[in-house]
């Protein structure tokens, strides 16, 4: 059952994944805090290059199943042109400044 992002915890993590689920790329990039700093499967990526890559190049809608910690872990059923849907966990730390850490992972 996908969670209403309406309903997600942290109005940070919320506000990323609107424009994610929107396909607005300006808008998610946006929100990303200067320096921030992001992990795929354990390797660090640079954040501005795997968003482009990963969710706005290859199609890329998340449909969150669970949101834990406040709403900055997500369990999300993940698909894009690229690898299909697969499961996944994101972990998102939020600060004044936005996003400044983002990791995912197979779950």
């Amino acid at each position: 059952m996908t969670i209403r992002t309406s309903r997600l915890g942290d109005p940070a993590v919320r506000a990323f994944v609107t424009p994610v689920d929107d396909h607005d790329q300006e808008g998610s990039t946006a929100l990303l805090a200067p320096g921030a700093t992001m992990a795929d499967d354990g390797s660090d990526r640079d954040p501005a290059d795997w968003v482009d890559r990963e969710v706005f190049s290859s199609h890329g809608p998340m449909d969150v199943d669970d949101g834990s910690d406040g709403g900055r872990s997500l369990l999300v059923r993940y698909r894009n042109d690229t690898r299909g849907e697969t499961r996944t966990r994101w972990s998102l730390t939020a600060d004044d400044d936005g996003i400044s850490r983002s990791a995912t992972g197979r779950a």
